[in-house]
C-alpha cells in the first residue's frame, strides 16, 4: 500500500513584470514632494500610499545618483543590481501590505558594494519599511 503525500505550497512570485515599474512623471515628482522616506544605509526608499488603474499593490523605481557614480556604466550596474535585490526580495513588502505603495528606490553612497552586501542591506531595508508601514496603522 502506498501514500501519496500532496503538499501545497505557495508559489513565489520572483518576477519584475513591467506593471510593477514606476514610469509615471506625475507620480514621481508626487514623491518627491510628499514621500515619506525609509533608510539603511547605502539605501533609501521614498513611498507614498497611492492608488494605480491596474490595481498593483506597489510600483518601483530605481536611482543611482550621478554626482556619486559620473559613468554611466557604474550607475546602470548598481541600477540593475537594485533590480535585481528588489526582485529576489520582494515578498517581504508584497505578503505585508494590503494598499497599494509608489517606491522609489535610492542607492546613496560612493561606496562600492558588492552584490551580497546591498542584498543583505535590502532585506534589512524592506523589513524596516514593513515595519514603519504597520506602525502607521
Amino acid at each position: 500500500m502506498s501514500i501519496i503525500f500532496i503538499i501545497l505550497t505557495k508559489k513565489v512570485d520572483f518576477s519584475y513584470p513591467k506593471n510593477e515599474k514606476l514610469k509615471s512623471r506625475k507620480t514621481i515628482d508626487l514623491l518627491f514632494t510628499e514621500g515619506k522616506t525609509v533608510t539603511k544605509y547605502p539605501l533609501r526608499l521614498v513611498y507614498k500610499e497611492t492608488s494605480f488603474e491596474d490595481n498593483t499593490p506597489i510600483k518601483i523605481g530605481v536611482s543611482v545618483s550621478k554626482k556619486h557614480f559620473k559613468n554611466a556604466v557604474d550607475r546602470n550596474y548598481y541600477k540593475r543590481v537594485l533590480r535585481e535585490c528588489y526582485r529576489l526580495n520582494k515578498q517581504i513588502i508584497i505578503e505585508n501590505i494590503d494598499k497599494n505603495f509608489a517606491v522609489l528606490f535610492f542607492y546613496q553612497t560612493k561606496d562600492r558594494l558588492s552584490y551580497q552586501e546591498i542584498n543583505d542591506k535590502t532585506i534589512q531595508l524592506f523589513e524596516k519599511f514593513v515595519k514603519t508601514i504597520q506602525s502607521e496603522k
